[in-house]
């Protein structure tokens, strides 16, 4: 089986005039979609895949002044699982171009 990690994407827009970036009380949160994310060979029977999400939390979530990224759900999944995405991508391309991000773990 392989995990699958789904993140939710913010962008600051709390532009001043000055050209700076307004900040803590003044930022403007917008959505802008989300990632996906996947770690192959999961063995549910041999590891939690909750732990394996913390273990990894560190290289998708992201949290600055401008841009936050942070994990939303996460499940498993058949080893031959597409997302929507690269599913789309099979269905008007004929092939999968941008595949969801692959983790390793160490």
């Amino acid at each position: 089986m392989k995990l699958l990690i789904t993140t939710q994407v913010y962008e600051n827009y709390a532009w001043r005039e000055d050209g700076s970036l307004g900040t803590g009380d003044d930022a403007y949160w917008k959505a802008k979609g989300g990632d996906e994310y996947v770690i192959r060979g999961v063995d549910p029977l041999t590891v939690a895949p909750g732990l394996l999400v913390e273990q990894v939390r560190g290289r998708i979530e992201h949290d600055s002044d401008g841009y936050r990224e942070h994990i939303v759900d996460w499940q498993l999944v058949a080893d031959d699982y597409l997302t929507e995405y690269e599913q789309s991508q099979l269905e008007y391309e004929g092939r999968i171009v941008y595949p969801a991000t692959e983790l390793e773990i160490a």
